[in-house]
């Protein structure tokens, strides 16, 4: 059952990205008629003569319960998922890095965006491809590369994924 995204809960997979409720840790630009939150200054994208590549994934929603069968993770660079347009929500399901591909199964955490949020994945997070529970556009920066950098794996047996909200 997944649990609600929070900086505190997400902290071992990578970082929450959203602004502050109370709108404090910006700053005015363009002559004060924007405000600006720098929400990622470190995304790892450059390993291995890597490049960010900024695109936009135009989503399905996705219903629950479903069933999980593969993780990929992306030891190279970071990658984020930031929704774009309406409040748009999307499950997470992760694994820390070094947990062995054969064993991913008994250690996947799921989280629930409260669909302002987005978020980067710390390079080698396991985490299933984007499942957007509301149709729509995201956000996603990403490395690319000659060297490889996506390990999939298969679960040794499916998972369901399923949530009351």
């Amino acid at each position: 059952m997944p649990q609600a995204l929070t900086d505190t809960v997400f902290a071992p997979f990578g970082r929450v990205l959203q602004v502050p409720a109370d709108g404090q840790g910006g700053h005015a630009i363009n002559q004060g008629t924007s405000q600006r939150f720098e929400l990622v200054a470190d995304a790892l994208l450059t390993a291995e003569a890597g490049r960010p590549v900024v695109s936009i994934s135009r989503a399905l929603a996705r219903v629950l319960p479903l069933t999980l069968v593969a993780m990929e993770r992306h030891p190279l660079g970071s990658q984020s998922f930031v929704p774009l347009g309406a409040a748009r929500r999307f499950a997470l399901v992760v694994a820390a890095g070094r947990v062995p591909a054969e064993a991913l199964g008994d250690h996947l955490q799921a989280f629930v965006s409260n669909g302002t949020q987005g978020v980067l994945l710390a390079p080698g997070t396991w985490h299933h491809g984007l499942l957007a529970l509301d149709a729509g556009d995201y956000l996603v920066l990403e490395r690319r590369g000659d060297a490889v950098d996506c390990d999939l794996a298969d679960l040794a047996s499916p998972v369901r994924l399923a949530w009351a909200g």
